[in-house]
């Protein structure tokens, strides 16, 4: 897995208003680490923020022990590209109506994060969006176990992660865990959750 290398020491504090993560997201100055494919499959997820009325909170799923590839892991929704889905955009959309039930309608796009490379063969895209409100789920119990929240105010917190030492490819890198309740958020998810973090704080 590569993971960015532009991130800074974060510091503790309030998680910013949903108008905030907008701007900031919609940034056309910011950077955004774009990978080459390099015979990749390419894929795209949905990173879901959730408008809550106690705060913004990241919408995860924990996939089923019977999907093809990161079983039992939790993750955001999505998954590989097809064809006829013409953007990442649309791949991360159809993903999340297929995976959990949230509609194109329901989502508020914001902007692109960094792309991940997978040691299961994928180039992740992740497109964040805002959910305005408690979503309504209605998860495929074929690939999903469990849909939760995580308040974003987690992840702001840098004592809440911590990262391990990890062969992948054949090269040691860094990968960030994060524990919640029983979850355990890592690997390519982490990573993302960190693009967010990175992008939207101060």
């Amino acid at each position: 897995m590569l993971l960015p290398s532009h991130f800074s020491i974060l510091q503790i504090m309030a998680p910013p208003s949903i108008d905030s993560i907008l701007e900031r997201l919609a940034d056309r100055g910011r950077r955004r680490l774009e990978l080459p494919a390099d015979g990749l499959a390419r894929a795209a997820v949905l990173v879901p923020i959730v408008a809550a009325a106690s705060g913004p909170r990241l919408l995860f799923t924990r996939r089923t022990d019977s999907v093809e590839t990161h079983k039992g892991q939790v993750s955001f929704p999505g998954g590989a590209a097809d064809p006829r889905d013409g953007s990442p955009e649309a791949t991360a959309l159809r993903e999340t109506h297929e995976e959990v039930g949230i509609g194109a309608h329901d989502v508020q796009l914001a902007g692109r994060l960094d792309d991940i490379q997978t040691p299961t063969g994928f180039l992740v895209t992740p497109v964040a969006g805002i959910l305005r409100g408690d979503p309504i789920v209605r998860p495929n119990v074929e690939e999903v176990a469990e849909v939760f929240t995580v308040p974003l105010a987690f992840f702001l917190d840098p004592s809440g992660g911590w990262t391990e030492r990890r062969t992948v490819r054949g090269r040691a890198v860094e990968v960030w865990f994060y524990r919640h309740d029983s979850n355990v958020i890592w690997g390519a998810t982490a990573a993302i959750v960190r693009s967010l973090v990175s992008t939207i704080s101060p």
